[in-house]
């Protein structure tokens, strides 16, 4: 009878609709605790007109007194749910100055940011039909298509691309909420991410002229959406949707290496109903992985994603040999660019100068996490452009710094 209990309720039984209709009455009653667009601005007036002008840096703060009137004056225009906020807890959580004052702006975006991601966190509940607290694909693409009409920067995508759109954008949700591949995103970890603030970045107007470039470094906008779309689509040279070994290899302008490439499709690559070996091809959503794993090579998830594929022996750690095999190929790559001939030992002693691995002899995904500089290791053992990037890197410090001619 116990185990009767645990059992999933059978869809459309009377058991899962008093579920269902109890978790929507729950979450119905917490959305109706959060402050709205109107009790936001309600109090930002609050906070401005009961606050104090800094002498020294035109800065509005409030010491506790004010905090507290500020409180009874929110409560009494707004009502009691604005009360958990003005807790002495709260208070003390903000840098103060030395007559023991804070800034209102950082407590009111505290308030902005709480509210916004428990809002989040109620929306996202609502589409979990498993109620476990995780979300599937199809589950996060619906939260991403209900976000679009409220992101300044979305809302008017062309209706054709929506659902495109939102394949993309999930799919960075599940790579960095997703370890385990399992298909299935923890909340907690959603909210907690930086993808889910990026996403929320889009909110803001564009008043001033925003390059493509600039654009395209937030995975969510709309023209990072594009790009990845008319990226996949160029190297699809036959137009089957999947990408082969030579179609992926001219990534980049062709700058991988060859055995980076081979790798991946060892690694990363799902063997098709139709073959195994040479006859795989990478899908789309591997394409994505792909990608951002090459975008984000500095985070734990990316350089992870590349270490399957440096670990040519698949033993969890990279000896001299593996490092002169893959850079065998960068080394062919240079020389072929019409670039100074190189010694393969130097740049293997330079790695193991740059990662200082715990063990002498081998390097583990923990040293080149821990090194800081395992994007960079990465870079140079599986793109030319990135080991140019690094042997110039002198340079490149410098250009940047010099400042541009009028």
């Amino acid at each position: 009878m116990e185990l009767g209990l645990l059992l999933k309720p059978e869809e459309g039984s009377i058991s899962h609709r008093v579920q269902r209709l109890a978790k929507y009455r729950f979450l119905k009653k917490q959305s109706d605790l959060l402050l709205n667009a109107d009790d936001l601005d309600a109090m930002w007036v609050c906070l401005r007109e009961n606050c104090v002008i800094d002498d020294a840096t035109g800065a509005e703060k409030m010491n506790y007194e004010d905090f507290c009137h500020i409180a009874s004056v929110c409560t009494e225009q707004i009502g009691p749910k604005c009360r958990r906020f003005f807790s002495p807890s709260n208070f003390m959580k903000f840098e103060k100055d030395e007559s023991g004052r804070i800034a209102i702006l950082p407590f009111y975006l505290y308030v902005m940011r709480t509210v916004s991601l428990t809002q989040a966190r109620i929306d996202m509940s609502e589409l979990d039909e498993d109620s476990d607290g995780f979300l599937q694909p199809h589950e996060m693409e619906a939260y991403i298509r209900g976000l679009i009409p409220n992101l300044a920067q979305l809302r008017d995508m062309p209706a054709a691309f929506v659902q495109m759109y939102c394949r993309i954008a999930a799919h960075k949700f599940f790579f960095f909420c997703d370890p385990n591949r399992r298909g299935k995103a923890c909340i907690k970890k959603v909210l907690l991410s930086n993808c889910l603030q990026e996403l929320m970045e889009l909110h803001q107007e564009t008043e001033e002229e925003v390059t493509d470039t600039e654009q395209a470094e937030n995975w969510f906008s709309l023209t990072s959406a594009q790009r990845i779309c008319d990226m996949f689509l160029a190297l699809d040279k036959d137009m089957n949707g999947t990408l082969s070994k030579q179609e992926l290899k001219e990534y980049a302008d062709g700058t991988l290496t060859e055995i980076f490439i081979e790798r991946v499709f060892d690694e990363h690559v799902r063997r098709g109903k139709s073959g195994a070996g040479n006859n795989r091809e990478m899908d789309f959503e591997s394409f994505l992985d792909f990608v951002l794993a090459l975008e984000n090579k500095d985070t734990p998830e990316g350089l992870t994603y590349l270490f399957r594929c440096l670990d040519l022996q698949g033993r969890g750690f990279l000896t001299t040999a593996d490092i002169h095999s893959l850079f065998r190929d960068v080394h062919q790559k240079w020389i072929e660019g019409g670039n100074y001939e190189l010694c393969i030992e130097d740049v293997r002693d330079e790695i193991w100068d740059m990662v200082k691995p715990v063990d002498p002899l081998r390097i583990s995904l923990a040293d080149l996490l821990s090194c800081k500089q395992g994007g960079t290791v990465a870079s140079m053992l599986i793109d030319v452009r990135g080991f140019w990037a690094h042997d110039n890197r002198e340079n490149l410090l410098q250009e940047e710094e010099e400042p541009e001619e009028e």
